[in-house]
């Protein structure tokens, strides 16, 4: 298309032709002699355009120009060779795309701000107790009333308890609902708007204010499907009604995903003594807003401050074995804090992918160029330079690229959706990530930077024009130099496929240890179900009763052989794995020895004997252990050959102290130990105690005779016939709770187990393709070879031989990388898992194996050369 300064050109050249015409006509030349003279003085007027154009346009526009060209040129040599191109595009775009959908996630876990207002001043302040092996201690109020009065570089404070609440209204079936219970500054301390009425505030403090809740944006939207109407609703929300106020604005549910956020006075937990008074109560979330002027360092030696002299001055409340302490950081830090290490492995795989397909198109480009040397050399003999030729593959490898790019930014959106809902396990701000414009800038910069190496990747032919334009020269000459960068490519993708499928095999080893691992527990004939009350604290004799009938009813029901009641389903519920002090008959600690920790677990009569644990000595818990009758406990063999090596742990006496009154309890029994924390089981010293002395029950285990899915809906009929507003929730088989606790184990093998498969299908293809066209390049050498009376299998066994030598040097590289990586991480992050022998060995079979495989083909080939065919096409 012509362009306005090309029209302007024309007119300037035409206008000097007539000038120069018109005065020869005026010097009496014919008219058709006056113009051929003119066009002789003027000379050639594609070569005066040309001339006018590097005046008129910069020297850039030159080089624009002649890209622009050389693109064109490369684009038609391509469309003659669409099964390279494809293969190359297809190769690009798989390691295109994953480098794009893996930085989407972490930009939007890492990078994005935050909505809420002032974020950089908002703090996320938790005590430490690391001679507990916990980072991440909660508050007590009586520890928050000391901070606020005594805390000046922090404005405000916002604390947050999260509870699980069942939940009448909205023409739902009763359901629980985890709830956040905040006081009235909360909101304003997060910084956070409403969407729909307000908020809470300082209003709705005290134990005299009307109950209200706050709806979150995810439960509004999915649940009630943006209901305008909800502001004003009230609701049943634990023992007590509320009245809905206001629908937060979408943001991070941060510490715990709620479905709605309520005043203090609508938990009787939250009211209680217990609560309010005992420093050892640590259940709440802290969140602070720094004061003007303020920074973190000095809000930081602040609280440092004031948390030593609140330990100092309540020792009783502070073992000096668990080391408490207090730390802060911003908010987003916090929240992103858990997605760190598993970003940057994902970061790592996604870049080891693209490295693979570069390494991969690399082998197929610098191929394609060793058969089209004889072209580049009747080029350079022409008259191009170096610069035009190196232009015309950077040309091509820029369409390419830009192909490959193109393609995986449309895969980016699908891979954006499934590595944010693997990532969002850790932060649910990968929730939000999403294909944007800096991702559209990612791939365009993946593209150039494959394009400018691939560009750079074949040799140059000879300029010795004489030998370019020799007809002897033909054929394929396959280099030293270009087979050493061909087998160093193939062996770069098996060093990084190495280091990926070691990687996957040791997720998969371990998830295999964690499936197979002996429970101790009868997972497939027990049904778990949990019947919580109401709200924490709202129990009491009530639930008692309750949970008396419901197992009394439950038990003579059709295909039922037993059922028990406690407060933990094992590994589910971890936010009841709480460890406790004790004491046992004649222990005397010596000085500043702590007592020793036990889990502690109230559990029904006939639970052993329902889960199918044994009781190893004494009896079982029964109907006459009273609340008035002897305090009695049952211990696991770990506490019993502990604490009583002897064999005398029967009719001794222990004592805990969890907070609440110590009470001395006697021995009955003793059962095998069981883990309900841990998948893979551990020695364990668990102390239970009868639910009816000391305890609220809120789980359910049914044994069944057959089918105990077949179960669940007579015991939902039977627990709604003796209160219709008691929700009945997350009925599994144990056996599943474990596969469910499983799924993140299950999600990281299938994760990085995909990443190594990519790596691999990538290498084999590659180590393929360099000794197919080693092969091909050899034709000549191998008809000789079988002419002079080498015989075939000796030809087959050459190329297996370079095959398998390319996938050792690979697993070789791959080993010393891997190493120096897992030392790189062991600074970083102060931990580095070296993988065991059989991660590793398997890695290195899978790879050689499938390097032999890849090999077959062209060995049969070379070992099926036409003898004959081979000398004459040369």
């Amino acid at each position: 298309m012509r362009t306005p300064d090309d029209v302007d050109l024309e007119d300037e050249i035409r206008s000097h032709l007539e000038l120069s015409i018109r005065e020869r006509i005026e010097r009496g030349e014919d008219p058709q002699s006056a113009r051929r003279a003119a066009l002789e003085e003027f000379g050639s007027i594609a070569a005066a355009r040309d001339s006018m154009h590097r005046v008129w346009y910069s020297r850039w526009f030159d080089a624009a120009l002649l890209l622009f060209q050389e693109i064109r040129i490369g684009l038609r040599s391509l469309l003659r060779t669409r099964g390279l191109a494809i293969t190359v595009i297809v190769t690009l775009a798989l390691g295109i795309g994953a480098n794009a959908a893996i930085f989407s996630v972490v930009r939007s876990v890492l990078l994005r701000p935050l909505v809420n207002r002032d974020a950089d001043r908002l703090l996320y302040i938790r005590q430490t107790a690391p001679g507990i092996g916990t980072e991440n201690l909660t508050f007590s109020m009586p520890e928050i009333g000391d901070l606020e009065s005594r805390v000046k570089s922090i404005s405000a404070f916002g604390d947050f308890s999260s509870l699980d609440f069942t939940l009448v209204g909205f023409g739902m079936e009763p359901r629980v609902v985890t709830a956040g219970v905040v006081n009235g500054s909360f909101f304003d301390v997060m910084g956070l708007r409403p969407v729909l009425g307000r908020l809470i505030n300082s209003g709705d403090d005290g134990p005299k204010a009307a109950p209200v809740v706050v709806l979150t944006h995810r439960f509004w939207t999915t649940e009630l499907h943006s209901d305008p109407a909800v502001v004003g609703k009230v609701i049943r929300l634990g023992p007590g009604n509320a009245t809905v106020v206001g629908v937060l604005e979408p943001s991070v549910p941060y510490p715990t995903e709620t479905q709605v956020i309520a005043n203090v006075v609508t938990s009787p937990h939250h009211l209680s003594a217990t609560m309010q008074k005992e420093r050892w109560h640590r259940m709440t979330d802290l969140f602070g807003r720094l004061a003007p002027g303020a920074t973190l360092e000095g809000a930081r030696a602040e609280l440092k401050a004031v948390h030593a002299s609140m330990v100092h001055a309540h020792p009783e409340s502070y073992s000096a074995r668990d080391r408490v302490g207090i730390e802060v950081k911003t908010l987003r830090d916090q929240i992103a804090a858990p997605a760190h290490t598993i970003l940057l492995l994902l970061v790592a795989a996604a870049a080891i992918v693209f490295v693979i397909a570069c390494s991969n198109v690399a082998n197929l480009i610098l191929a394609r160029s060793v058969r089209r040397e004889s072209e580049l050399a009747v080029r350079a003999a022409l008259g191009a330079s170096r610069g035009a030729l190196r232009r015309t593959l950077l040309a091509e490898s820029l369409v390419l690229c830009v192909a490959g790019a193109a393609l995986g930014l449309l895969l980016a959106r699908p891979l954006v959706a499934v590595a944010a809902r693997y990532a969002a396990r850790f932060s649910v701000r990968a929730l939000e990530a999403r294909v944007d414009g800096s991702v559209l800038w990612l791939g365009a910069g993946l593209a150039v930077v494959a394009a400018v190496l691939l560009g750079y990747v074949p040799r140059l032919p000879s300029f010795d024009r004489s030998n370019a334009l020799n007809p002897a020269a033909g054929g394929i000459r396959i280099t030293p130099g270009t087979n050493r960068r061909l087998k160093i490519f193939a062996a770069t993708q098996i060093a990084c496929s190495f280091l990926l499928l070691v990687g996957a095999g040791m997720l998969v080893a371990t998830l295999n240890a964690m499936s197979t691992a002996n429970t101790a527990y009868d997972m497939r004939q027990v049904l778990a179900v949990d019947v919580p009350p109401p709200a924490p604290g709202a129990g009491g004799e009530a639930t008692d009763h309750f949970f008396q009938e419901a197992m009394r009813r439950i038990a003579v029901l059709p295909g039922v052989d037993g059922v028990a009641s406690g407060m933990v389903v094992p590994w589910r519920d971890e936010f009841r794995h709480t460890k406790i002090q004790f004491g046992f008959e004649g222990y005397q600690p010596v000085s500043g020895e702590e007592d020793p920790t036990c889990m502690f677990r109230p559990v029904s009569p006939r639970f052993f004997a329902v889960l199918g644990v044994p009781i190893v000595a004494g009896r079982d818990f029964t109907d006459g252990d009273r609340p008035d009758t002897e305090p009695v406990a049952i211990v696991s063999q770990s506490v019993a050959q502990r604490l009583f090596p002897r064999g005398e742990a029967l009719n001794r006496h222990l004592w805990l102290d969890g907070g609440f009154e110590p009470s001395r309890r006697r021995i009955v029994g003793v059962v095998a130990d069981v883990d309900d924390e841990n998948v893979v089981q551990v020695p364990t010293m668990t102390v239970y105690v009868p639910w009816w002395q000391l305890g609220e029950p809120s789980r359910l285990f049914v044994r069944a005779a057959a089918d105990p899915y077949a179960l669940v809906p007579a015991v939902t009929r039977t627990l709604h016939d003796l209160s219709a507003d008691q929700a009945v929730e997350r009925p599994a088989t144990l056996a599943d709770v474990r596969t469910q606790v499983l799924t993140p184990q299950r999600l990281n093998a299938f994760v990085f187990s995909a990443f190594g498969g990519i790596a691999l299908l990538i290498a084999v293809v590659g180590v393929a393709g360099v000794l197919a066209f080693s092969v091909g390049a050899r034709t000549r050498e191998f008809g000789i070879r079988l002419a002079v009376g080498c015989e075939p299998r000796q030809l087959r066994a050459r190329v297996l031989r370079e095959g398998t030598v390319i996938a050792a040097a690979g697993i070789l590289v791959g080993g010393l990388g891997g190493i120096a990586l897992a030392w790189l991480a062991g600074r970083l992050f102060g931990v580095a898992q070296m993988p065991g022998v059989l991660p590793i060995a398997g890695a290195a079979a899978l790879l050689v194996a499938a390097a032999i495989l890849a090999s077959l083909l062209p060995a049969v080939r070379a070992s099926h050369v036409d003898v004959i065919q081979a000398l004459r096409s040369e």
